[in-house]
């Protein structure tokens, strides 16, 4: 497995990745977290465009896809039910999803991997509902801080760090 930034060719790969997420977090209990069409097309085009949208391919196989970025993420400055284990600069990752292929192959955890390799304090968000998410962080060594808010999709997040 490898990671490699997005290419605008990768786009319709991207497209299926996600909605085998969705399918996937739907059979798992989670029908909400994305609902039928989170990320949208355009969510998915300006991270490829800001060059934040990452692959975790194996050859020409997509097995999954992360945004990742290093710099400050709005929501989670208010935080409650806990607190942030540091306020040192941090990497963020998001809408990360794992394909049909990928599943079962530690994708995720080589995913977090790669951002914590980049960014020694890296900073995600779950649903609730997100079972697997929840368990795949805390077997990569990320803790459980407290709860963020999307007042535009949905309300809560649980937060969750890994930091040196």
């Amino acid at each position: 497995m490898e990671i490699t930034l997005a290419e605008t060719t990768d786009l319709d790969g991207i497209l299926t990745v996600y909605a085998a997420a969705r399918r996937f977090m739907k059979e798992a209990g989670n029908p909400d977290q994305w609902g039928e069409s989170y990320p949208p097309r355009e969510v998915v085009e300006a991270d490829l465009t800001a060059g934040r949208l990452y692959l975790c391919r194996e050859g020409e196989t997509i097995l999954g896809v992360f945004c990742y970025f290093e710099g400050e993420e709005p929501v989670y400055e208010a935080m409650t039910e806990g607190a942030w284990q540091n306020d040192s600069p941090y990497g963020v990752i998001h809408r990360i999803a794992v394909s049909e292929a990928g599943r079962g192959r530690g994708v995720a955890r080589f995913c977090f991997d790669y951002a914590f390799a980049h960014c020694r304090n890296v900073k995600i968000d779950t649903h609730r509902d997100n079972l697997p998410m929840q368990r795949a962080l805390t077997k990569a060594g990320f803790a459980y801080c407290g709860v963020v808010y999307y007042p535009e999709r949905g309300g809560e997040r649980l937060a969750y760090q890994k930091s040196e």
